[in-house]
């Protein structure tokens, strides 16, 4: 069948393929173009079937409407104009491209070169120009209709006092878990499957941080290694759920996972990459912005527009700068948030969304001051990974409410106390309550971290207390790539080991570290597979292992541990001191009583010497959240990471007993309550919590 547009006025203001009930209407931006070709295909993308000159220009949106054009239709563009890199324009017709705007992707990149505008190999480089036809090689958008039945969904909008993250891999949870069907494994079925989310609620978890699920595809280079992109950080599709996530075609599958989670209470963050493409430099493929507008949608170097700048690492980056981009991502958000029912998200490199014009970061720019108006997204979760790889990117405590940050500063204090550093109790503190040096001001609250001791980035919590240094052979790259500064201590073995004494003291210190994590203020994430001691064999960046290395192990279900985690996070839950919405200024409350004190393991409080002493190893918090109509919440941390302490119970607020209800140097019994007595024993290397008996 062959279509032609029709020749009534008819716009609509959405970018995309948009379906009316009666056909399709199409528009895409660009302001550098001449011409905007839309190329229609076969079912199976094989086949151009028609292409058609988008008939109307407006404001540099290009489109047309196709009567009786239905959903499923598989479709891309072509763009007319100046080939002249050294004024940043790099259109080439004969490159198919991928419309930003498509709600679903069909087939895999066959790399190819003809995917790129310039001859490979040519010694002019990208000067030269290619003229063969990218579209056998290229994927293709297709037609979505939007309907769904959300009927019983509704958003959960869980404060942050009472947020539990869980930071997974869509693909890697599902992938070994027994009970997982076998088809659906590596999948958002997978993912929201009854023995995954079942684990969920049981360990307590009220959110699930998914790694990048917008399309992205493979790396070129790492095909060719043998390996391919699985963490997902090379976004080209900010529209169109991951092809590779999919039991079917049909993108209804995201939406029912989401549906899934939302009916278990459990909100969906999506981690998403609006900081660059995977369109890499301009040695890159021409796979789609380069080719629609490389001048508008990429920030081009200031002294040769020929190339590309960069402040991701990766080759490009995005120009959220540019009016026309930034609504993208914008129309990107909302569409995840309203059509797809997301709960928030956790943007990657977030500084270089901050970034101006001038390119230096402002946390009152553009980007941010869009999303704090808008009415959408100023409601749902945003949390921003706080720097980027250029200059003045490291931004942690810089971002404007509501964002919340990751912490990077309370991985590395808390691993480094625990691995026995000296000098960290001042650290410790600060982490401990909330990390008010960084983001006590401009009236943010103490959710403002997101605190955690692993990541999918770095080692996760079991490595980190069996590996002195990374291990990653199998990335390719003569273990050249990855952080080299972990703070982690194998504790007398390199990897796994058989020796009962280290496997012991690994397990103390993993326990002392999520007891900390969970006893903090902010919002605690664990990383997916944590509390199954799942590792990695001590590859700390596994950004292209999409096999046993980079999935989770399920082999610790059986594990004590597991039950310890799901003790720590329930106890959290039980004590709002824990959790509280305002940073604690040692002043004293409404009634007169302490909210918060620090002491030394006499009784004493704490001077200034005891904080200026490398060798002190063991502190002691008391927090307090003050009566509200019921009996007030008060607790005693005690963190020892030195060898066993006798330590003074002190006289706070009238208390005159307490008890121990929380103690990781217990292999059994973490959580059972009993009297503490004064002095009361801390173990080595441990965590005790105290309540007044």
């Amino acid at each position: 069948m062959s279509y032609s547009f029709s020749e009534l006025d008819f716009m609509k203001p959405e970018l995309g393929a948009e379906f009316t009930g009666e056909g399709t209407h199409f528009a895409v931006f660009s302001a550098h173009a001449e011409q905007v070709e839309l190329c229609l295909f076969s079912e199976d993308g094989r086949e151009e079937t028609d292409r058609l000159p988008l008939p109307k220009r407006e404001g540099d949106v290009w489109s047309g409407y196709i009567a009786g054009l239905r959903p499923g239709t598989v479709y891309g563009y072509r763009a007319h104009g100046p080939y002249e890199p050294a004024a940043g324009h790099r259109f080439n017709p004969n490159k198919l491209l991928l419309d930003p705007y498509a709600k679903q992707v069909l087939g895999e990149i066959e790399w190819n070169d003809a995917l790129y505008g310039y001859r490979i190999g040519d010694p002019a480089e990208d000067l030269s120009f290619d003229e063969r036809d990218s579209a056998p090689f290229m994927v293709k958008g297709v037609v979505q209709d939007p309907d769904f039945d959300w009927a019983g969904d509704a958003a959960i909008r869980r404060p942050w006092t009472e947020t539990i993250i869980y930071e997974a891999h869509v693909r890697g949870m599902s992938m070994t878990h027994p009970g997982v069907p076998e088809e659906l494994r590596g999948t958002f079925m997978g993912m929201a499957s009854d023995p995954i989310v079942e684990h969920l609620v049981d360990l307590g978890i009220s959110a699930v941080e998914l790694l990048p699920i917008q399309y992205f595809p493979d790396d070129r280079y790492l095909l060719e290694k043998g390996l391919r992109n699985y963490w997902g950080y090379q976004t080209l599709g900010f529209f169109a759920p991951q092809p590779r996530f999919l039991s079917g075609r049909a993108i209804t599958e995201f939406k029912t996972m989401v549906k899934r989670f939302h009916a278990a209470g459990i909100e969906v963050i999506m981690d998403v990459v609006y900081n660059h493409t995977a369109e890499g430099s301009e040695l890159g493929p021409t796979l789609s912005f380069r080719g629609l507008d490389n001048a508008s949608y990429y920030r081009l170097s200031p002294d040769d527009p020929r190339h590309t700048y960069d402040t991701t690492g990766t080759g490009n980056t995005l120009n959220v700068a540019h009016p026309m981009v930034l609504r993208m991502v914008l129309d990107s958000l909302r569409y995840w948030v309203g059509v797809m029912h997301v709960d928030g998200f956790r943007f990657d490199l977030a500084s270089t969304l901050g970034r101006t014009r001038h390119i230096e970061f402002d946390r009152e720019g553009t980007f941010f001051d869009a999303i704090r108006q808008d009415p959408i997204l100023s409601g749902v979760k945003l949390i921003a990974e706080p720097w980027d790889v250029g200059d003045g990117g490291y931004q942690v405590g810089g971002f404007p409410y509501p964002f919340r940050e990751w912490n990077d500063k309370y991985r590395d204090d808390v691993r480094r106390f625990w691995k026995g550093d000296g000098g960290l109790a001042p650290g410790l503190a600060t982490r401990l309550t909330g990390s008010a040096p960084q983001f006590n001001h401009s009236d943010r609250g103490a959710t403002s971290s997101i605190n955690l001791i692993s990541a999918h980035d770095g080692f996760t919590l079991m490595d980190t207390v069996s590996y002195d240094g990374k291990h990653n052979e199998a990335n390719g790259e003569e273990n050249r790539d990855g952080h080299s500064d972990n703070h982690s201590a194998n504790l007398g073995a390199e990897g796994p080991t058989e020796d009962d004494g280290i496997r012991a003291a690994r397990d103390r210190r993993r326990r002392a570290m999520i007891a900390t994590l969970m006893t903090s203020q902010g919002v605690p994430m664990l990383l997916g597979g944590d509390e199954l001691g799942n590792g990695q064999q001590g590859n700390n960046n596994a950004y292209c292992q999409d096999n046993e290395i980079g999935w989770t192990d399920w082999s610790g279900l059986a594990d004590p541990f597991l039950n310890f985690c799901k003790g720590a996070i329930a106890f959290r839950k039980a004590h709002p001191a824990l959790r509280q919405e305002r940073f604690l200024t040692g002043e004293p409350a409404e009634d007169g009583s302490t909210e918060i004190a620090w002491y030394r393991a006499d009784g004493a409080p704490m001077d200034d010497a005891a904080w200026q002493d490398e060798n002190l190893r063991t502190l002691c918090l008391f927090l307090a959240r003050p009566a509200n109509g019921e009996g007030a919440d008060q607790l005693l941390i005690v963190c020892n990471a030195g060898e066993d302490c006798a330590v003074t119970m002190p006289e706070v607020n009238g208390i005159a007993g307490w008890k121990r209800v929380l103690d990781t140097g217990a292999e059994e019994g973490a959580f059972t309550a009993h009297d503490a007595g004064s002095p009361a024993t801390v173990y080595a290397a441990s965590l005790a919590v105290f309540e007044p008996a």
